[in-house]
């Protein structure tokens, strides 16, 4: 059973202050107490017990009864995990608010390689990146499982936008998939994308590249539980980025080399 300490920690990670956090608890073991009983119980100075509770009360989490001396009570625990869910929700919504009427500046393109893990963490950033294309959107996946949904709708949606959308994927299946979302697409069976080199228990998963400005490279690793993988990726962002020059010359010459995708 959680300790007065752990809950102690656990208030303050809702943004209680430590006194605070001491004194609701110890409020919480009685029906009600004064400053003094209350500074007992907590082990918070007394001095501290009055503003501690004052804040509380502005929050809504503590009574006070104006007596001589006064004396306090906290909230029923239900009406306390309200109050508290209540003010973190106006915050997390104020946070929305704010951060959504934050203009974003684009005069500063990103830079540099960037490390991601998690297969969904992954998919995010390729959908970013489809969902940024203008002109050419290239995407190569090694299992069918990585043609989900959502990447294809992605791939949809810039198809609609004008965008040349170029694949590979590794089987019939996915090929038929695919154009079923985005019927404009040009894809290609190839055995790049069927039988991926594995090197030191890592092979491809997702090649990307858009507007030949930006790339992600995926990959696969085995999961120490049976069956599983983990996947991760590195993106760039950047016409002058030395991975994206790489990947560039790579891509455009094989995009470009006669009958691989005719």
């Amino acid at each position: 059973m959680p300790t007065e300490s752990e809950a102690v920690e656990l208030l303050e990670e809702l943004g209680l202050t430590e006194y605070e956090a001491r004194c609701f608890v110890a409020l919480s073991r009685v029906e009600k107490a004064s400053a003094k009983e209350v500074s007992d119980l907590s082990e918070v100075p007394r001095s501290r017990v009055y503003d501690a509770v004052e804040r509380l009360h502005r929050r809504g989490l503590v009574d006070v009864q104006q007596s001589d001396p006064r004396e306090f009570r906290a909230l029923s625990q239900e009406k306390a995990l309200q109050v508290l869910r209540d003010q973190h929700e106006e915050t997390l919504a104020n946070v929305g608010t704010a951060l959504g009427n934050l203009e974003r500046s684009d005069d500063l393109e990103e830079s540099g390689a960037w490390a991601i893990s998690d297969h969904e963490h992954v998919t995010d950033r390729i959908e970013t990146l489809l969902g940024d294309a203008d002109d050419e959107a290239y995407l190569l996946v090694t299992d069918e499982s990585a043609m989900e949904r959502d990447v294809r709708s992605t791939l949809a949606g810039a198809s609609d936008r004008g965008v040349d959308v170029i694949t590979e994927v590794p089987s019939d299946d996915a090929e038929e998939r695919l154009l079923e979302d985005v019927p404009d697409a040009t894809v290609r069976i190839t055995e790049l994308a069927g039988d991926a080199a594995q090197i030191e228990s890592k092979w491809l998963s997702r090649i990307v590249m858009v507007d030949r400005r930006s790339v992600l490279l995926g990959a696969l690793t085995d999961d120490a539980r049976p069956g599983r993988t983990i996947e991760t990726a590195i993106w760039a962002k950047g016409s002058n980025h030395g991975l994206v020059v790489g990947v560039r010359h790579l891509l455009t010459a094989r995009i470009e080399e006669q009958g691989v995708f005719d």
